[in-house]
C-alpha cells in the first residue's frame, strides 16, 4: 500500500500530468481563433473560385445538350440517353443561359429576355457575379472560352478559363460525342447573378471540406505541430533528471511493436482526422445535444479529456521508446515480439536443425558443384575466339592420345615425341603472348604518362580487345582534358570579362561621385546624378544576371511549372518589347500558331528566355532588316526558331557563344552583360529542352526545342495549388 502510494505521488507522473493538461488547455485556447476563421471563410472570395473551378464539366455537357434542343439535329431520344439527369439539370436553376448565331447575334433558344440577352451577349460585367462563353467555329471545334464577372479577380479568371477549357476538350474525346451532333458556328453563354452565385456555392459547399480547411489552418496545425514536438522533447529529456525519470516503471516496459501500432494508427492513419473532426462538431454547436443552452461546459471538459487522452498516449509511446538509447542493442533483443518468436523457433528446431545441417552438408556441396559445371557447360559461348582456340587443342590432344594409346608397345616413344614438341609449342606460344603483352604495357604506360595523341597500334592478337578498350579510354581522356582546357580558359575569359564589365560602371560611379563632391551648378549635379543612376542600375543588372547563371549552373533553381499558353506568352514578350524593337529599326515577322498551344512549363523562365532572344536582336541586328521568329507545333515537341540579319560579321565560335561572357561582339562595344544567351540556355535545358545558335554568313538563327511534358490531372494540380496556397498562409 505505502508502495502504491509512493509511486502516485512520483513528481516525473505529476510533471507529465501537467504538462499534458498544460498542452490540452492551449488547444482548448485556439477554438475561439478557429471558429472566427470558419466564419471568415464563408464570406470569403476563395469559396466563389472554387464552386466554379468545379462546374466546367457540366457546362461542357451542357453545350451539346443545349445545341441539340435548339437545332434538333439528333433525335431527342439519343440525347435524352446520352446528356439526360445530369449534372446540369441542378446546376441551370442558378443561371441564365442563351445559344446565339455568330453570324447575326441572334438568339436562337430565346430562354431568356431581351435585356438580360443584352448582357448576356455584350458582356455587361457590371451585371452578372460570373459569365462563361463558349465561342464554336463553323466546323464544329471550340474557338475559345471567355470568363468574367464582378465576383472573381484577374487571375480567378484565368484558372476558371482553364480548368473550363480542359473539362471541355476531355467532353469532346469522349467516345460517345461521335452520336450526338456538336455544336457549330455559335456562341453559348451561362452566366450567374449575384444572388445565384451565392446560393449556388451554399449548396455545393461539402462539411468535409470545412473539416479539411481547418485541419490546414495554422490555428490547429501549426498549434498541434508544436505541442506534439514539445510532448515528444518531454519524454526524451524528462529521464535526464532522475527525480523526473519514470521511463523504467512497469507501463512503460511494453515490446515495440506495441507503442509503433498505436502511434502509427493515432497519427498516421485516416484516425488522426477524429480529434479535428471532434474539434468542428465543438465550434460548429453540434458535439452534444443542447450545445446552446449550457451544455458548452460540458463539450469543452470532454474536449480537454480527449486531449489529455490523445497526447498522453503519444507521451508513453515516445516514453517507451527512450528505452532505446539506454538498452542499445538489448533493447531490439529484449523488448521486441519479434526477437521473442525469433527465439522461440529458433530454441524449438535448434536440435532439428543441427542433424539436418549435418546430413545435407555433402549432399548440398555435390549439388553445388554439379550445378556450376552444368551451368559453365550451358553457357559455354563456342563464337568466343578464346573458346575455340581451347577447344581445338583439346580435340587435337584428344587425338593425339588415342593414337598414341593404340600403339601399345611403342606408345611410350611416340608419348615422349609429343610431349617435346608440345613443350616447344607452348614455349613458342608463351614467348608470343609476353611480348604481346609488352605492347599492351607500353600503350598503358602512354596513357598513364599522359601521351593522349599518340596512337595505340600493333596487332597484340589475344589481347586485341583490351587494346580497342584502351582506345575508348584514350579518346575518353583527350575528349575530357579538351574540356578541360577550354574549361580553364573560360574561366580566365570569365574573370577578365566579369572584371571589365564590373568595373566600367564601377569607375563611372567613382568617377562622377568625386564631380558631385564639388560641383555647385545644379544642373551639372542632377546630370550626374543621372549618370549616377543609369550606371547604378547597369551594375545591378550585371549583378543580379550573374547571380542568376550561377543558381542555373549548380542547379539550384526552383522550378514553378503550371499550364502555359507559349503562343500568347511570345506575343505578350513581343509586345512588351516593342518599344525596343522599334528604337532598333527592325520589321519582325511572326508566324505563330493561331490556336492556343497549352504546354506544361515555368512561366516566368520560359518568358526569361522569349525576353533574352529578342532583346539580344535588337542589341546586334542590323537595323532596317527583317525578323523572322515562327513557332512549329509537332508531336512531342514544340519548335521556335528566330532569324535576324546581324549588323557586324559573325566570327564567333557558334558553340561557345552561349557560354558564361562569351559575346557576338568581342570589341564589347554594347551593352551587355554576356549571360543572355546563358541564361536563355541554362533555362531551356532546366525544362528538358534544348537551344542551339547556328550562322551562316550574317544570317544569325537560334532554334529552341521544348518537350510536350505530361500534364498532370487537373485534381493533382488543383491539390498542388491549394498547398502552395496553405504554405503562404501559414507563411
Amino acid at each position: 500500500m505505502d508502495t502504491k502510494l509512493k509511486n502516485s505521488r512520483n513528481p516525473g507522473f505529476i510533471a507529465a500530468f501537467i504538462l499534458l493538461a498544460l498542452c490540452s488547455v492551449i488547444m482548448l485556447s485556439r477554438y475561439n481563433a478557429m471558429a472566427l476563421y470558419l466564419d471568415s471563410m464563408s464570406d470569403n472570395e476563395g469559396q466563389y473560385l472554387e464552386s466554379l473551378r468545379g462546374v466546367g464539366n457540366d457546362l461542357a455537357e451542357a453545350n451539346y445538350l443545349l445545341y441539340n434542343e435548339y437545332s434538333n439535329e439528333t433525335d431527342r431520344g439519343e440525347v435524352l440517353d446520352e446528356y439526360g439527369q445530369r449534372p446540369f439539370d441542378l446546376t441551370k436553376r442558378y443561371m441564365d443561359y442563351e445559344i446565339f448565331d455568330n453570324g447575326d447575334g441572334e438568339a436562337l433558344l430565346n430562354r431568356t429576355n431581351a435585356t438580360t440577352q443584352n448582357h448576356l451577349q455584350e458582356g455587361t460585367t457590371d451585371y452578372y457575379a460570373f459569365r462563361a462563353k463558349y465561342t464554336f467555329s463553323e466546323n464544329g471545334s471550340l474557338a475559345g472560352i471567355e470568363v468574367d464577372g464582378t465576383s472573381l479577380q484577374p487571375e480567378d479568371e484565368y484558372l476558371i478559363e482553364a480548368d473550363l477549357l480542359s473539362d471541355a476538350d476531355e467532353i469532346a474525346d469522349y467516345s460517345g460525342i461521335g452520336e450526338v451532333s456538336r455544336p457549330v458556328d455559335v456562341t453559348i453563354v451561362y452566366a450567374m447573378t449575384q444572388t445565384n452565385l451565392d446560393a449556388y456555392c451554399d449548396m455545393e459547399q461539402p462539411v468535409g471540406m470545412e473539416v479539411y480547411n481547418l485541419e490546414t489552418t495554422t490555428y490547429y496545425h501549426d498549434t498541434w505541430e508544436v505541442i506534439c514536438l514539445v510532448i515528444i522533447a518531454a519524454a526524451l529529456l524528462m529521464p535526464i533528471s532522475r527525480k523526473l525519470d519514470i521511463s523504467e516503471k512497469k507501463i512503460f516496459n511494453v515490446p515495440f511493436e506495441v507503442p509503433f501500432i498505436i502511434l502509427f494508427l493515432l497519427f498516421i492513419t485516416d484516425m488522426r482526422r477524429l480529434p479535428i473532426q471532434v474539434v468542428w462538431l465543438t465550434i460548429s454547436g453540434s458535439l452534444i445535444p443542447g450545445m446552446g443552452h449550457g451544455m458548452e461546459l460540458v463539450a469543452m471538459v470532454l474536449n480537454f479529456l480527449m486531449w489529455v487522452i490523445y497526447f498522453g498516449i503519444l507521451f508513453w509511446g515516445m516514453t517507451c521508446f527512450r528505452a532505446v538509447f539506454r538498452m542499445k542493442g538489448a533493447y531490439w533483443r529484449e523488448r521486441t515480439l519479434t526477437a521473442r518468436l525469433f527465439r522461440h523457433f529458433r530454441k524449438k528446431n535448434k536440435d532439428k536443425v543441427r542433424v539436418k545441417k549435418q546430413r545435407e552438408g555433402i549432399i548440398k556441396k555435390i549439388r553445388k558443384f554439379a550445378a556450376k559445371q552444368y551451368d559453365e557447360l550451358q553457357h559455354l559461348d563456342f563464337q568466343d575466339k578464346t573458346n575455340r582456340t581451347i577447344l581445338k587443342v583439346v580435340l587435337i590432344n584428344f587425338a593425339v592420345l588415342f593414337f598414341v594409346c593404340i600403339l601399345w608397345l611403342y606408345g611410350w616413344i611416340a608419348l615422349v615425341i609429343y610431349s617435346v614438341l608440345l613443350f616447344f609449342f607452348l614455349r613458342k606460344y608463351t614467348t608470343d603472348l609476353q611480348e604481346k603483352y609488352k605492347l599492351l604495357l607500353k600503350s598503358t604506360n602512354q596513357l598513364a604518362e599522359g601521351h593522349l595523341d599518340t596512337p595505340i597500334e600493333g596487332d597484340i592478337g589475344l589481347f586485341n580487345p583490351i587494346q580497342d578498350e584502351l582506345k575508348k579510354i584514350q579518346k575518353g581522356f583527350k575528349k575530357a582534358v579538351d574540356e578541360e582546357v577550354k574549361n580553364e580558359r573560360m574561366k580566365t575569359e570569365l574573370v577578365t570579362n566579369v572584371s571589365h564589365d564590373l568595373r566600367t560602371p564601377l569607375t563611372a560611379i567613382i568617377t562622377y561621385t568625386d564631380l558631385l563632391k564639388n560641383e555647385k551648378d545644379e544642373e551639372k549635379r542632377k546630370e550626374y546624378i543621372d549618370v549616377l543612376e543609369r550606371k547604378s542600375l547597369r551594375l545591378k543588372v550585371l549583378i543580379e544576371d550573374l547571380f542568376e547563371i550561377s543558381k542555373a549552373a549548380s542547379k539550384n533553381v526552383v522550378m514553378h511549372y503550371m499550364k502555359v499558353d507559349i503562343v500568347d506568352l511570345l506575343k505578350q514578350v513581343g509586345l512588351e518589347n516593342d518599344s525596343k524593337i522599334k528604337e532598333a529599326n527592325l520589321d519582325f515577322r511572326w508566324k505563330l500558331p493561331e490556336h492556343k498551344l497549352v504546354m506544361w512549363l515555368d512561366s516566368q523562365k520560359t518568358y526569361r528566355i522569349f525576353e533574352n532572344l529578342i532583346v539580344n536582336i535588337t542589341k546586334y541586328a542590323m537595323p532596317h532588316t527583317r525578323v523572322y521568329i515562327e513557332m512549329n507545333d509537332r508531336e512531342n515537341e514544340v519548335h521556335i526558331s528566330m532569324k535576324n540579319v546581324s549588323a557586324s560579321e559573325l566570327n564567333f565560335n557558334t558553340e561557345e557563344i552561349t557560354d558564361r561572357f562569351v559575346r557576338g561582339d568581342v570589341s564589347r562595344n554594347t551593352e551587355g552583360s554576356g549571360l543572355g544567351l546563358a541564361i536563355a540556355k541554362s533555362f531551356v535545358e532546366l525544362q528538358h529542352g534544348s537551344l542551339k545558335i547556328s550562322t551562316e554568313a550574317d544570317l544569325f538563327k537560334a532554334d529552341i526545342t521544348l518537350p510536350k511534358m505530361e500534364i498532370p490531372p487537373e485534381e493533382d494540380q488543383v491539390k498542388e495549388e491549394e498547398k502552395e496556397q496553405m504554405k503562404q498562409m501559414a507563411s
